[in-house]
């Protein structure tokens, strides 16, 4: 018998070091895939072409923060250190347990299309306090001379863009905290929905959010996708939003994981929209044929462009 529970004991303390081995390589696996702009399926020129990397080249720095943050992780567009003009601003907010750290491909891709990018390593984004505070920091790095974002904040034009918790987190950022009024735009990417955001004590108010808003969650039907945001709760969300400019849609087969990079052609698009005045990047949202609607790769469009 001792020696059955000997070897039982084995078992389990192997099964055990196994089970610690694959989580530590899985925290060392990027959560967007470096190549995902060449690797994603797009379904509409205008997708395909914001999928792909903007023109510019793209550098980067990091800069410690405080023990919740812990580092800001800042992209910028390197024609940015030799130009007087001022570049708009993208803040990101992690989904749970996924760092900032681990999906900088997503950093890239924005800065390139002539964005200065922030992301952190914050777990708890749903509060929107994690946008404060990175408010704060590009604050400070637009008045310090020796740094690479000296004067070059463009504060009117600043969005927020963020995955699950962090989705929730950018509603949050949106409704209730200090420097609301600072942001110009927001997108949710499967954004914990209202009632287990208010049970996780993440109490943003939707009937609070002006500003333009898109939100997207993919459509396969795992466990956890469909508890963080099913479409019935989708919808109810987008009804309450009091944005003038708000759009929603589902990517088809795409799961919650996936969510944080395969719709970003469309989220680039966004931002260059809201952010940057592009024209084209409008007619994937807007106009009599908005791509949004026609692209097959996605399902359950809203667009609501009433003002």
């Amino acid at each position: 018998m001792k020696k059955i529970l000997k070897t039982v004991g084995i078992i389990l303390l192997v099964i055990i070091a196994l089970i610690a081995v694959g989580l530590f390589l899985l925290s060392k696996v990027p959560s967007a895939p470096k190549d995902y702009t060449k690797t994603v399926e797009t379904g509409g020129e205008i997708e395909t072409r914001y999928m792909n990397k903007g023109s510019y080249k793209v550098k980067h720095f990091t800069a410690e923060a405080d023990e919740v943050l812990v580092k800001h992780l800042v992209y910028y567009p390197a024609d940015l250190e030799s130009s007087d003009q001022k570049y708009p601003v993208i803040f990101s907010l992690n989904g749970t347990g996924i760092a900032g750290s681990k999906y900088t491909a997503v950093f890239e891709h924005f800065a390139s299309w002539g964005f200065i990018v922030l992301g952190n390593e914050d777990p708890s984004t749903g509060f929107g306090i994690t946008a404060d505070k990175m408010y704060d920091f590009i604050v400070q790095q637009n008045a310090d001379k020796n740094s690479p974002l000296y004067d070059k904040i463009d504060f009117n034009n600043i969005g927020l863009i963020g995955h699950s918790q962090g989705g929730a987190g950018v509603f949050s950022a949106l409704s209730i905290v200090e420097t609301s009024d600072k942001y110009k735009t927001g997108i949710a990417f499967s954004p914990t929905h209202e009632e287990m955001a208010h049970a996780l004590t993440w109490m943003y108010d939707l009937e609070k959010v002006t500003v333009p808003v898109l939100m997207m969650a993919g459509t396969e039907t795992d466990f956890e996708t469909q508890s963080v945001i099913p479409i019935d709760k989708m919808n109810a969300m987008f009804d309450k939003l009091a944005s003038g400019v708000k759009v929603m849609a589902r990517r088809t087969g795409a799961d919650h994981g996936k969510m944080l990079y395969s719709a970003n052609g469309y989220a680039a698009a966004w931002f260059m929209w809201q952010l940057q005045g592009d024209s084209d990047a409008a007619k994937a949202f807007t106009g009599n044929n908005p791509e949004l609607l026609s692209n097959p790769l996605y399902q359950d469009q809203r667009i609501d462009l009433s003002e």
